[in-house]
């Protein structure tokens, strides 16, 4: 009888579907290319699962984009997606990304390049100190500005402005005589309209999904000072609870959200956005590749030698850092 009951048992425990997992998911804004691999990768975790593995995604109900980190470090949430840059002394090896002028230029580079970085010991101890661990990279294409008023015919048009950037893009800005600020991307907007800023970088998902393209007057083409990094992260002790069966479904899914992600911001992004500008008669500002030349050599080697400097100094293996990505980045 004991050993019946014990067959039993075990046979019920081994019939007995997966626990149900939720994990909640901070976002913000609203849907749109930039967060396009977390929800695929909702849907592949959930397809992979049966539905036993739900990651619920909230856009801006849980956090401000600013503080996801600091959920993630508590326990809040267990998913999250953040900017370096909204940070920078909050995770500083993440930063040699947005250092200007980097060389990179697609969003295939992007990818490979930051998953690289984020495999690296300097990235996993600093995030530790959050208790986060990078699961993807947010692939972003060099950004370019938009603003009000006169377009400028040169370099030189862009000294006196108020531009909304951070990091290496903020350094860029700076070198030309502009006056770099840095806000959220759901205050751009209003920064705009009220002339607190004259002209705002972003890339054009965001320039579309922030309305700053409504009120823009003139782009830039081809300025490309260089990007911001925004990786999602997960908590770690969430990740460690997870079933091998749930862990798998979620790691195993991320390569193809990736895939996911860089297909329809080409196809979605990418494609609508000449077509936009000219709709709305915007100025196209090209130019000359001499003067970017030579404001990539003012710029990049003195932000990068004070980005080694500044970070050296707190422990990071800065040089090593940079050099990595510098030879990823020449290796593209």
């Amino acid at each position: 009888m004991i050993k019946a009951i014990i067959l039993c048992t075990t046979a019920a425990a081994i019939a007995a579907p997966a626990m149900a997992e939720e994990w909640d998911v901070s976002l913000w804004g609203k849907r749109r290319a930039f967060t396009e691999h977390v929800e695929k990768l909702a849907e592949l975790v959930s397809e992979k699962t049966g539905g036993e593995f739900t990651l619920n995604i909230s856009y801006g109900g849980l956090s401000g984009s600013r503080e996801n980190l600091d959920g993630i470090s508590i326990g809040a949430f267990e998913m999250a997606q953040f900017c370096a840059g909204y940070h920078p002394d909050k995770n500083p090896s993440l930063t040699v990304l947005e250092l200007p002028f980097l060389g990179v230029g697609s969003l295939e580079e992007e990818r490979s390049i930051s998953q690289a970085v984020y495999a690296s010991d300097a990235v996993k101890d600093d995030l530790a100190r959050w208790s986060a661990v990078a699961l993807m990279p947010s692939p972003l294409p060099q950004y370019n500005l938009v603003g009000k008023g006169d377009a400028p015919t040169s370099l030189d048009g862009l000294s006196g402005l108020s531009v909304r950037a951070t990091g290496g893009i903020g350094a860029a800005m700076s070198e030309l005589g502009a006056t770099p600020t840095s806000m959220s991307a759901s205050e751009v907007r209003q920064a705009m309209d009220s002339g607190v800023v004259n002209a705002v970088a972003f890339a054009p998902h965001a320039h579309m999904s922030f309305g700053t393209v409504e009120a823009a007057t003139w782009w830039t083409t081809n300025l490309n000072p260089g990007t911001v990094n925004c990786p999602v992260v997960v908590n770690s002790d969430a990740l460690d609870s997870l079933s091998d069966e749930h862990r798998e479904a979620l790691l195993g899914s991320v390569d193809e959200a990736l895939d996911h992600y860089l297909a329809y911001y080409d196809e979605q992004t990418m494609a609508a956005w000449a077509p936009l500008l000219d709709e709305k008669s915007i100025t196209q500002v090209t130019f000359d590749d001499a003067a970017l030349a030579d404001l990539a050599a003012r710029v990049a080697d003195p932000a990068a030698a004070a980005w080694v400097e500044a970070n050296a100094a707190k422990g990071l293996p800065a040089q090593e850092l940079l050099d990595m990505v510098k030879k990823l980045a020449a290796e593209q």
